[in-house]
């Protein structure tokens, strides 16, 4: 018989990188056919706006949802319950419920972190206290090796697999980037923390020492909304060079990866781990530039598929950005090293692979001798 795993874990909406890898273990033809596979969502908001806060509504969808898995668990009798915590906060206290009932149940429990800041409140007495019982017993996933150190104070290395995201290949025809000027992308949520005025004022460098090149913003509206955004762009006289498009999902997303020439993700956003843009970005052979926030120096090869700088440095985001500008040749090579690096270790096929292997042994682990 095939392990029987119970998956708890975050589903769109709303679509952020923890949902959209959940759809994809969702959807995964490999785990299902490996896996007796049953699904429960662990999201509570409606959407990015309603991350984090409390309310009776998110209260009753809580208790709804405990009910659930509780019903869930007496009916399968899962060998293995996967959950997609979160790691501080209110929602790790939600999650710690989740995993604690779990634990009492008699349940073998692997936890996949999408998130990190298990280090921000170590040292807090309450939260100290939660996170040592929270990890005890568990088998936890993290999206790659420099993250460890976010709960190497609760976790010994060997409970720990390494899986970095992946996700589907787009089956692209050859990409010609015949553009009349330099084109940038920025896709991401429309956020401080994603770093949209670091870009914005990079650009408006770029333009004072004459540069040629045109920027797109492309996502969602959130802590910065539209007309905030362009009175911003109109102060600084950067109408020609910036021009933002709102939300994009899917198959919209392609003009805009198409044309671009570089990719910049000058985030600081405090849950950020392993941004699947900067994947998607990779597969389209663009070079990208972004920080040193969580897991990025294993996806981006500092100097070989595109830069990684330090978080809040305009100056320095405007300099790199230069010398692709004016460099074509290192653009396209830089690029090219990045669309290599993403079929080597970041396709879909290559993350539902590391998944199996990893319930698997887990499983084998426990239940073989």
């Amino acid at each position: 018989m095939k392990p029987k795993i119970l998956f708890i874990m975050h589903m769109p909406p709303p679509v952020h990188g923890a949902a959209m890898i959940g759809k994809y273990i969702h959807d995964s033809k490999i785990i299902n056919e490996t896996f007796d596979c049953y699904y429960i969502n662990l999201a509570l908001a409606k959407d990015l706006q309603d991350i984090g806060k409390g309310g009776l509504r998110k209260l009753r969808t809580f208790l709804l949802l405990l009910r659930a898995i509780r019903t869930k668990v007496k009916e399968i009798h899962p060998n293995i319950c996967y959950v997609t915590p979160n790691s501080k906060g209110g929602a790790f206290y939600k999650d710690f419920i989740v995993v604690e009932m779990l634990k009492k149940m008699g349940c073998k429990v692997i936890i996949h972190f999408h998130n990190k800041g298990v280090s921000t409140r170590q040292n807090y007495f309450i939260d100290n206290l939660l996170y040592h019982r929270f990890f005890k017993g568990l088998k936890v996933i993290l999206l790659a090796d420099i993250l460890y150190q976010d709960i190497k104070k609760y976790v010994n290395i060997n409970d720990v697999f390494i899986c970095p995201n992946g996700i589907p290949t787009a089956n692209l025809q050859k990409i010609n980037k015949n553009n009349k000027r330099f084109e940038i992308l920025f896709l991401s949520n429309m956020m401080r923390e994603k770093g949209v005025w670091d870009l914005v004022e990079a650009c408006k460098i770029l333009k004072e020492k004459g540069n040629e090149f045109h920027c797109n913003f492309v996502g969602k509206w959130s802590d910065i909304d539209e007309n905030t955004f362009k009175s911003i762009i109109k102060k600084h006289s950067l109408e020609k060079y910036i021009t933002a498009y709102g939300p994009k999902y899917g198959e919209e997303k392609d003009p805009f990866f198409s044309k671009a020439n570089l990719f910049v993700f000058p985030t600081f956003y405090h849950n950020e781990c392993f941004p699947v843009v900067l994947l998607e970005a990779m597969e389209y052979q663009i070079p990208c530039i972004s920080t040193n926030e969580g897991g990025i120096q294993q996806i981006i090869e500092d100097g070989e598929t595109g830069y990684i700088i330090k978080k809040h440095s305009p100056i320095l985001l405007a300099k790199k950005i230069s010398t692709l500008i004016n460099d074509s040749q290192l653009c396209q090579e830089m690029g090219y090293k990045g669309y290599k690096k993403f079929y080597s270790e970041f396709t879909l096929q290559k993350f539902e692979d590391r998944i199996k292997e990893m319930l698997l042994a887990y499983f084998k682990n426990n239940y073989t001798k």
